[in-house]
């Protein structure tokens, strides 16, 4: 199995921990953001996670999305290469699933630690 290139490009450090990202861990993690930053992208990444095998074609996507297909095609190219899509191409389509590692490497990059929480609920 492959590893995401989210796993490889996103940073250990966490600031919620009260690390310090470096110049390229926060160029890097800042291009995965970046990619998940557009309305068109997260709407993609729900409708494929959605789909009755957790996967879906552009063809599948281009009605529900309201976008043409090249522009849909665009912004799968974009997640995919990011590392939250995985593409397999199947004769002439390619279908496209999330990249459940790469998407909790974000949430966890993003969420407070328990003990920093638990010690401001009790404030």
């Amino acid at each position: 199995m492959r590893t995401a290139l989210a796993e490889l490009i996103l940073p250990q450090a966490s600031p919620l921990n009260g690390e310090v990202y470096d110049r390229i861990d926060a160029e890097r993690l800042a291009g995965v953001l970046k990619a998940l930053a557009d309305p068109a992208r997260l709407r993609l990444l729900s409708l494929i996670q959605a789909s009755p095998d957790g996967e879906a074609c552009v063809c599948d996507l281009t009605a529900p999305i309201g976008l043409s297909q090249p522009t849909v095609s665009h912004h799968l190219r974009i997640l995919t290469e990011s590392g939250l899509l995985e593409r397999e191409k199947r004769g002439v389509w390619a279908y496209y699933r999330l990249v459940p590692s790469a998407i909790q490497a974000i949430a966890d990059l993003l969420t407070p630690p328990r003990k920093r929480a638990t010690k401001k609920a009790a404030r």
